[in-house]
């Protein structure tokens, strides 16, 4: 049987391979409706929309590569319903390869059985 915290661990790691695969669309089952995410620079993206053509701008530029968050600790509420997930991030580029980088902190929640990312917010340490 798989755990709430294998389940969110795989997710991510579907989320990375989509994002170096440069595909937007397939992302949007990831995110809740509702999601808000807050960019490295402090910049908010609210809705999964807005995430999804901000993810296929920047596929968009052919020097991008990639996007990898790494997880270093999932913690579940007492419902089981809800997580944060913890961790680091690079962003990739062709011309400069890993260039920005930080921590990041996810919100995810439990919808219809499936774990979904209700927000994110990125903190750039370098780059």
């Amino acid at each position: 049987m798989t755990t709430p915290k294998d389940a969110i661990l795989a997710r991510r790691r579907l989320t990375n391979k989509l994002i170096a695969a440069r595909d937007a669309a397939r992302l949007r089952p990831f995110f809740d409706p509702g999601v808000t995410v807050i960019v490295g620079d402090g910049g908010v993206i609210s809705g999964v929309e807005a995430v999804i053509a901000a993810f296929a701008a920047q596929f968009a530029d052919p020097d991008f590569t990639a996007f990898v968050r790494t997880p270093e600790a999932v913690e579940l509420d007492a419902a089981g319903e809800r997580a944060a997930e913890r961790g680091t991030w690079v962003a990739v580029s062709r011309s400069q390869g890993e260039h920005i980088a930080g921590w990041y902190l996810a919100a995810w929640t439990k919808v219809r059985g499936q774990w979904l990312i209700e927000s994110e917010t990125f903190v750039t340490l370098r780059g």
